[in-house]
């Protein structure tokens, strides 16, 4: 029983349960395309099915993370045979529970909220919203917002935190950023002002179809 409901593994030369964040980041990336692609159909053609799905599915994957064993968790199978041939880069358990306890919270409110009331408000949007920034901070950034709290609960020393955000260090020298290039930053911010306020116009014209007829036309 204790190797079926188990949080992290053994692995030789580490002293904690580990768990491997590139796993992680996939699975990651897998949920916030199908959580973005559902709020898309309910933004665009007023459809809340997918969606429904998609917060069953969210559940019930982070209770089997927290619950049971993160092994068993769909996404990370998944997310698993898609990076099998990628050096594990692995980061301690403890932290990312703690986030994934988050995630069940968040789920379990939208579940709430979706499937047993069957409604929606500004408190499903915000957190349908809290939800996305997390994934996609984790899936494209590798940052878990999550592991961030945890030292705010925990006082014990956090060992192998993801990216090592939970510890304060001096930062390397390809890691410091230059005032010439946060001025590079700002000139492209006031480029994309710019570039709304002079082609607008243009870029909100229909393209036309450059081999044969335009099927967006209204037939005479």
């Amino acid at each position: 029983m204790k190797k079926v409901i188990n949080f992290g593994e053994e692995v030789e030369g580490y002293s904690i349960p580990v768990l491997n964040e590139r796993e992680i980041r996939a699975a990651a990336g897998i949920l916030f395309l199908a959580t973005f692609l559902s709020l898309m159909f309910i933004l665009f053609k007023g459809n809340f099915v997918p969606i429904k799905y998609v917060i069953v599915l969210f559940l019930t994957d982070f209770l089997i993370r927290v619950f049971i064993n993160p092994k068993f968790s769909p996404t990370l199978i998944l997310a698993r045979l898609i990076v099998s041939k990628q050096t594990p880069e692995y980061v301690g358990a403890a932290p990312k529970k703690f986030a994934w306890v988050i995630g069940v919270v968040l789920s379990g409110l939208m579940f709430f909220s979706f499937i047993i009331v069957n409604a929606y408000s500004v408190i499903t949007g915000l957190t349908c919203l809290i939800c996305l920034i997390f994934l996609f901070f984790e899936s494209v950034f590798g940052i878990c917002l999550g592991c961030l709290f945890y030292p705010l609960f925990y006082k014990d020393k956090v060992q192998l935190c993801p990216g090592d955000i939970c510890e304060v260090k001096q930062k390397h020298d390809i890691q410091k950023t230059s005032f010439s290039q946060i001025l590079i930053l700002l000139a492209f911010v006031a480029f994309v002002f710019v570039l709304a306020f002079t082609l607008n116009d243009r870029f909100t014209e229909k393209p036309y179809a450059l081999f044969g007829k335009n099927t967006t036309e209204s037939p005479k």
